[in-house]
């Protein structure tokens, strides 16, 4: 009884640090990214409390942005990778330093 206990304990964590990385951190992502593409902007994109305009444009902003884009469709593709092998009896492996999918064990 107590083994089950903990199993489903450790299963668990894990669900939980899943849902929180891919259920709030790819929206967060995705967030710092349209902030990243703002500060990249400048003037009028940048609006401060007080009513000012934010500093000149930032190239460094624009690429970041878009580095935070690419990640988060990198996990979506990722996603749907997952769901689509899934459905035709595949599963998806990290053996190497990129996903491939392989036939089921």
């Amino acid at each position: 009884m107590l083994h089950n206990l903990q199993f489903a304990l450790q299963s668990a964590w894990r669900v939980l640090l899943v849902g929180l990385v891919l259920g709030a951190g790819l929206p967060t992502l995705f967030a710092a990214g349209v902030r990243s593409l703002a500060w990249g902007a400048g003037g009028d994109a940048e609006v401060h409390a007080d009513g000012t305009t934010g500093p000149k444009a930032q190239p460094i902003g624009t690429v970041l942005g878009w580095l935070c884009f690419a990640v988060v469709l990198f996990g979506v593709a990722l996603g749907i990778t997952f769901i689509v092998a899934s459905g035709f009896g595949k599963a998806l492996s990290f053996e190497h330093i990129y996903p491939t999918i392989v036939d089921k064990k």
